[in-house]
């Protein structure tokens, strides 16, 4: 080969590195990296249902261009923290209980109301349609909080748990301490006589066992994955639930590329589906594992039930009054959620 063929051929090769080098550095640049956070243990239903589902189809839809820092378990902050965090920037998008900021975001409470709905699935459809833009919440609570939902899994109904005391009837409830997320659920407490005492469930165990509370309102599948002491749980009443958001800061939600809006939005969409219907069979196999753990799995008499309904029929307006008397629209979140509740 002459000196100007090689030197050509060199030319070329050192042409083609630095193109490659070029592409390389091009793709580096376009690499997106989200902190995620959320309070809950990397086994609960929600990281394992909807929010790793959602992180990988994320990921795979944008060609690995969106990846994400996760960090579970109240690693980043504590769960009533969570929307400070998203809001400051600290985090890019958590999972948050509403209820755990009551004063900013009391309107969510409707869905916590006692008899709302039946399943985890039907909650979450009922939630989503007032979530989403253009939704009764996503414009009167979550846009004024100046954030986005991305989706937004219902817990399913909650039940009554005991640790030592028995739970039969009314009588049996007055002056327990039970854990609540506040708002709707106090109300609820204060109907039956017993005290409603606000603890984020990452607490709850240690509550229970030192006996600073009597037990909970919560699910069965909560009261087995924090393995929380129990003897009696009501089989089928609804106490209310807990709704929860996988939100973004509306201002880090205008920073991203359209086709990564996309591809959250269509994830979101799939994993209210996925976490809602993991949440509703594991809520039917814990209270199984309770009952074969010993737990006492309690079912009112018709007497009973029809006593405790009538106490909790005016729970719901009179949640929605204490709003209005605040200058908040409980009324109007109360009739969206009902009609939500209708498919209308």
């Amino acid at each position: 080969m002459d000196r100007s063929k090689a030197l050509t051929c060199f030319i070329v090769g050192i042409f083609a590195i630095i193109v490659i080098a070029s592409q390389s550095a091009t793709a580096q640049d376009r690499k997106l990296v989200l902190r995620v956070a959320d309070q809950f243990p990397v086994n609960h239903f929600i990281p394992r249902y909807g929010i790793k589902p959602w992180m990988e189809q994320v990921t795979k839809a944008t060609n690995g261009e969106v990846q994400f820092e996760y960090y579970p378990a109240e690693q980043l902050g504590k769960a009533k923290d969570l929307l400070s965090l998203v809001q400051s920037g600290v985090a890019d998008i958590v999972l948050f209980a509403p209820s755990y900021a009551s004063d900013k975001m009391p309107l969510a409470a409707a869905l916590e109301l006692p008899g709302m709905f039946d399943s985890s699935c039907q909650g979450t459809t009922m939630h989503w349609k007032l979530a989403k833009e253009g939704g009764f919440l996503a414009q009167r609570e979550y846009a004024p909080n100046g954030i986005r939902v991305l989706f937004s899994p219902m817990l399913p109904p909650y039940k009554m748990v005991s640790a030592k005391r028995k739970i039969e009837n009314r009588g049996d409830i007055k002056g327990m301490k039970l854990r609540i997320l506040g708002g709707a659920m106090e109300l609820t407490m204060h109907k039956l006589e017993a005290v409603g005492i606000k603890i984020v469930s990452s607490d709850l165990f240690e509550a229970i066992s030192r006996g600073t509370l009597d037990g909970a309102i919560f699910s069965h599948s909560g009261t087995v994955a924090y393995n929380l002491p129990a003897k009696y749980v009501t089989a089928r009443e609804s106490f209310g639930s807990a709704v929860t958001v996988f939100i973004i800061s509306e201002n880090r939600w205008k920073q991203l590329p359209d086709h990564v809006k996309k591809a959250m939005t269509e994830a979101g969409e799939a994993a209210n589906h996925s976490v809602c219907a993991g949440m509703d069979k594991e809520e039917a196999d814990a209270l199984e594992k309770l009952k074969q753990n010993g737990v006492t799995a309690v079912r009112w008499s018709a007497a009973d039930k029809r006593e405790m309904d009538a106490v909790l029929a005016s729970v719901a307006d009179e949640w929605a009054a204490e709003l209005d008397k605040r200058g908040k629209p409980g009324s109007e979140v109360l009739k969206a959620v009902l009609k939500a509740r209708s498919g209308r």
